[in-house]
């Protein structure tokens, strides 16, 4: 739980954070488990939560899709050659913590969280097509990322 925090508000402290406030909710609030997810999958949702909640607090930044007229970006679009499968976990981990952080939210939501684009829009108070642009955006950065780390 501490990672999924970690990856969404970049923050260790911050991450400690919003763990702990998650706790204290879980176990206040644990009469509205209903059982239709596992406790676990209940309690990620709660930190998914929180901690988008903490980066808006912060008053994250998202690049407009306005600001690229001619962007056509679909979902799953692979705007280079390189699969992902080259890139290491520690690649990306590392790389994550240089991302814009409208970028590093969306990634993570949609690729760790699994969301769609429709709840991390919903979520995040932007459109789902800020949010496909984040993502592809944030592909895109990453890879640029890794390869200057290497």
């Amino acid at each position: 739980m501490f990672n999924v925090a970690l990856r969404i508000v970049n923050d260790h402290f911050e991450a400690e954070d919003v763990l702990q406030e998650c706790f204290v909710t879980a176990f206040s609030k644990i009469q509205s488990f209903r059982g239709d997810s596992s406790f676990g999958a209940w309690l990620k949702r709660i930190v998914v939560n929180r901690s988008i909640n903490a980066v808006k607090r912060r008053k994250m930044n998202f690049e407009s899709i306005d600001d690229d007229q001619n962007a056509d970006f679909k979902e799953d679009e692979e705007q280079d050659e390189q699969p992902w499968g080259i890139y290491t976990v520690q690649d990306v981990k590392k790389a994550m913590g240089h991302l814009p952080e409208g970028y590093r939210i969306v990634f993570s939501l949609y690729m760790f969280e699994d969301l769609s684009h429709r709840e991390i829009a919903d979520s995040l108070n932007i459109t789902e097509s800020t949010s496909k642009s984040q993502l592809n955006r944030a592909k895109k950065k990453l890879k640029d990322l890794i390869l200057q780390q290497r």
